[in-house]
């Protein structure tokens, strides 16, 4: 066989083996938060933006919502703006929150989006200013000690949370072929800006959408037991007892709580997957194993 029609049957194999899933997908929208380790690699920032390519082309309707967390770090520190964190929340002055708009809705925006379109998208960049896209509200934070009579709210600045998601905008959009691309940052009833953690935006967009799929890129293989294999297929109430039985713990608590959110606002599934794989979102969509941990609304078999 020559080495053409070699690679010819190859690709016809891999076409045959998709094709079922192609069809299960065509026309339902995909929410795909992008960020961490992900970015940070030529190669997979390139495999990622053709795999978005690639969903829009046979039919699948993918929403990408960024972060870019250590690109803000970045230039707080080269001018010379100390950052704080409390409960993994960066605390947003008015200072910082300027930053975090020219990173986010800026530098990181445009480039997903430019690199999306070098590789034959339609790509559309956004922030959740604009057309009132996401609707927020300050965050507040509340801890309470055993010394305390009542709990001490703390104000973290400009950090907030979602209460709203223009998804006219959204259908607008993606009927018309485009590639929405979102920056995380929220528009109060004041026109105040706010920073909102992307996970919770893209489980917000993607419950407001009635996605089929959230996709959270993360670094990690995906939600672990206890002895360090990768758990799937779960169901929210395994879920639930995961966190109760403390096999959930720390950092992943807050990626678990938006995908349980999420499944449980209409979402068909939600799925936590390694972004450090290359072609981990084509890999969870197109095949059975997949790359990470599916969370859906199904029954526990009894």
């Amino acid at each position: 066989m020559t080495p053409d029609r070699d690679a010819a049957t190859q690709v016809a194999k891999i076409l045959s083996e998709a094709l079922p899933y192609i069809r299960r997908f065509v026309g339902k929208t995909l929410v795909i938060k992008y960020g961490g380790n992900a970015m940070e690699s030529e190669e997979l920032k390139t495999g990622f933006a053709r795999d978005i390519v690639l969903m829009k082309a046979v039919g699948i309707n993918p929403v990408v919502v960024h972060g870019g967390g250590p690109q803000i770090g970045d230039l707080l520190k080269r001018l010379n703006i100390e950052s704080h964190f409390i409960d993994g929340m960066r605390v947003t002055d008015t200072a910082t929150m300027d930053v975090v708009e020219m990173v986010l809705g800026g530098q990181v925006n445009k480039s997903i989006v430019n690199l999306i379109n070098q590789h034959g998208g339609n790509a559309i960049g956004l922030t959740g200013k604009d057309a009132r896209l996401i609707r927020a509200r300050q965050l507040k934070i509340s801890r309470q000690t055993p010394e305390m009579s009542a709990p001490e709210i703390i104000d973290i600045g400009h950090v907030g949370e979602v209460t709203g998601v223009n998804t006219e905008l959204l259908d607008m959009l993606v009927k018309g072929n485009f590639i929405p691309v979102i920056a995380p940052i929220g528009v109060g009833e004041d026109g105040e800006s706010y920073n909102i953690n992307a996970d919770l935006v893209a489980g917000k967009v993607a419950e407001a959408l009635r996605a089929e799929k959230l996709m959270l890129l993360t670094n990690i293989a995906g939600l672990m037991d206890k002895q360090g294999e990768v758990l799937t297929g779960l169901s929210t109430e395994q879920v639930d007892a995961l966190i109760a039985d403390g096999t959930i713990y720390g950092g992943m608590l807050p990626k678990i709580r938006c995908a349980l959110e999420a499944v449980q606002g209409g979402v068909t599934s939600a799925h936590i997957i390694d972004g450090r794989v290359p072609n981990a979102v084509l890999l969870e969509i197109f095949t059975d194993h997949g790359v990470g941990t599916l969370i859906s609304n199904r029954k526990p078999r009894a």
